[in-house]
C-alpha cells in the first residue's frame, strides 16, 4: 500500500477544488487594498497605510474567507458525505480535524500579528468572529433557514461587510480615527456584491439541477432568480456611486459604473430570455467580475489619480 502524503500535499490539492489560492490571493488583496485606500481618499489622509499593516490585513482577510470555507464544510459535512461524495473531505482526502488543525493555527498567527501591528483592528477581528461563529450555529435555527432561502442568504452575505469593518478599519480603526463618511454605502456594496457572488453561483438551467445542492432557480424559479441577480447588481451600481461622492471622483465613476452595469447584466437578461448553461456560467463569471470592479473603482482608482495628482 502506497503511504500516504504529507498534509501539505493533501492540503495543496484541497485548496486546488474547494479555495483555490491563485484566484483568491490577488482577489482579496485587491479587496483589502481597495478597502483602505478609500478609507484613506475620504479621509484626506496623506500616503497610504503602512505596508507592513496592510501585508497583516490582506493575510487576515484571506484568513477570513479560508475559514469561511472551513466552517462551510463542518456545515455541509452530511450534505456532501451523502450527495457529492467525491469532493475533498468525503473523499477522505483530508479531513475536518486537519482542517481545523490549519484554519486554528492561521487564526492564531493572524491574530497575534494584529495585536503587535494594531490591537484596536482586533475589536473588527471579533465581530468577524462572532458573526462567523453564529453562522455556523445557523443562528441556532437551522430548520427555519433551511427552509427559508432568502433570509439564509441575507443572514449569511451580513459576514461581508463585517469583514470589510476589518478591511476599511486597517486605515481609520487602526489609526484611533472617526469612520470615514461614506463608510456605510461602501459597506453596503460590499453586502450587495456578495449577495451577488452568491445567487450568481447557484443559478442553474433546467436538466442541470442536483440532487442535494440547493441553488436560487430551484427555490425561487427561473424567473426570479435572474430577476433579483440583476436587481442586486444594479443596487450594487447605485451604492458605488453613492460611495463615489466622497472621493469626489462621482462622475468619471457614474461614467464607467453605466456601461460595465449593461455589460455584466447581459448573462442574466440572456438566462431570463433562454435558461441554459452557458447564461449560467456566464452570469457566475460576471458575477466574480463585479465586485472586482466596484472595489477598484471605489478604492484604488481615486487613490491612484490622487497619487498621479499630487505627483503633478
Amino acid at each position: 500500500m502506497a503511504p500516504r502524503r504529507s498534509l501539505g500535499a493533501r492540503f495543496w490539492s484541497y485548496q486546488a477544488v474547494r479555495f483555490p489560492l491563485p484566484g483568491f490571493i490577488p482577489l482579496v488583496t485587491a479587496f483589502a487594498f481597495s478597502s483602505a485606500a478609500y478609507s484613506r481618499v475620504v479621509r484626506g489622509a496623506p500616503g497610504f497605510i503602512p505596508w507592513e499593516r496592510f501585508a497583516v490585513g490582506a493575510i487576515t482577510a484571506l484568513v477570513f474567507f479560508f475559514m469561511l470555507r472551513v466552517l462551510d464544510e463542518h456545515k455541509d459535512a452530511e450534505v456532501d458525505a451523502r450527495y457529492r461524495p467525491e469532493l475533498p473531505v468525503p473523499s477522505g482526502l483530508i479531513s475536518l480535524a486537519e482542517l481545523r488543525w490549519i484554519g486554528g493555527s492561521l487564526v492564531a498567527l493572524t491574530v497575534v500579528a494584529n495585536a503587535l501591528l494594531a490591537p484596536p483592528l482586533l475589536l473588527a477581528y471579533l465581530v468577524v468572529v462572532v458573526w462567523a461563529s453564529l453562522m455556523t450555529k445557523e443562528f441556532f435555527v437551522r430548520e427555519w433557514l433551511r427552509t427559508h432561502p432568502t433570509a439564509y442568504l441575507l443572514t449569511h452575505m451580513a459576514i461581508m461587510p463585517a469583514i470589510d469593518l476589518y478591511t476599511t478599519g486597517l486605515d481609520w480603526l487602526a489609526e484611533g480615527q472617526p469612520a470615514p463618511h461614506g463608510l456605510v454605502a461602501f459597506l453596503i456594496v460590499t453586502f450587495l456584491n456578495g449577495v451577488l457572488i452568491e445567487v450568481g453561483r447557484k443559478l442553474r438551467a433546467p436538466g442541470e439541477e442536483r440532487e442535494g445542492v440547493d441553488t436560487y432557480t430551484r427555490a425561487w424559479g427561473l424567473r426570479a432568480a435572474p430577476t433579483v441577480w440583476i436587481a442586486t447588481l444594479l443596487g450594487s451600481a447605485g451604492f458605488a456611486w453613492l460611495a463615489a461622492r466622497d472621493t469626489g471622483t462621482a462622475g468619471v465613476t457614474l461614467a464607467f459604473l453605466i456601461p460595465a452595469a449593461l455589460l455584466c447584466a447581459w448573462p442574466a437578461v440572456s438566462f431570463l430570455r433562454r435558461p441554459d448553461r452557458r447564461s449560467a456560467a456566464q452570469a457566475e463569471t460576471a458575477s466574480q467580475l463585479w465586485p472586482l470592479f466596484t472595489y477598484l473603482l471605489l478604492g484604488a482608482a481615486p487613490y491612484v489619480m490622487r497619487l498621479l495628482g499630487s505627483a503633478r
